[in-house]
């Protein structure tokens, strides 16, 4: 079973970038940058105010998607892009059987204060109108609204994305751990809980799913809850 891709879309200075590095230690999954994939030809263009048409974006957009196909097959991936057409999401989506799209929504205003504010090494802000211009919101993303702070920001696409957990199983003695690294190496997410008991047994779980890397994405609990 493939490994889950999530990709972070938004127009240009939505905070792709920053959120995935954040997201990339929490998860403990890689993180692209999409912006570092772009050719040479693309980066010039928009150096010069000019913004890229379709046919700029397809072979770029087929980079993001090798990357994605590549690491599905190892531990998942973070992937910030603009993805701001439905086609485009499709090219990204393309041969995944397991995508994830977080939409870092907000208008037009907020945006381009944060574009004159900052360096942004090819994106000048003469070009955000034209991404607005041709933005389609998806209808199934999980939408965050970036004019909360950093920390709400993650806590709501920590407790949004649907990473949920398709087997739970109850018993981490020698069996229960075997059961649960086979189960996670065939790609399986899983939650695990071990009684608690004061002084004795404490935080079994939440310390096994850190020792085995197959189990990056396994929930561990201590309450039956």
């Amino acid at each position: 079973m493939s490994k889950p891709i999530i990709y972070l879309m938004g127009v240009s200075g939505s905070g792709k970038s920053t959120i995935g590095k954040k997201l990339t230690l929490i998860l403990d999954i890689p993180f692209f940058d999409g912006d570092d994939f772009h050719p040479e030809d693309n980066v010039q263009k928009m150096a010069n105010g000019n913004p890229l048409n379709d046919s700029d974006r397809s072979k770029w957009l087929q980079t993001l998607n090798n990357i994605a196909r590549q690491e599905s097959k190892k531990n998942g991936a973070i992937i910030a892009c603009s993805a701001l057409k439905e086609k485009y999401r499709a090219q990204l989506s393309n041969n995944l059987d397991r995508v994830e799209w977080i939409y870092l929504k907000s208008d037009f205003q907020t945006i381009l204060k944060r574009i004159i504010i900052r360096d942004h090494e090819f994106m000048p802000a003469s070009l955000l109108s034209s991404q607005f211009d041709i933005l389609e919101e998806p209808k199934y993303s999980i939408n965050i609204d970036i004019s909360l702070t950093l920390e709400e920001i993650m806590d709501q696409i920590a407790s949004k994305l649907s990473m949920n957990s398709e087997l739970g199983l109850i018993g981490l003695g020698v069996m229960g751990k075997s059961l649960s690294r086979n189960f996670a190496q065939k790609g399986f997410q899983l939650s695990l809980y071990n009684r608690h008991v004061d002084d004795k047994e404490v935080n079994i779980a939440k310390n096994f799913v850190s020792e085995f890397p197959e189990l990056t994405t396994a929930k561990g609990f201590d309450d039956i809850k």
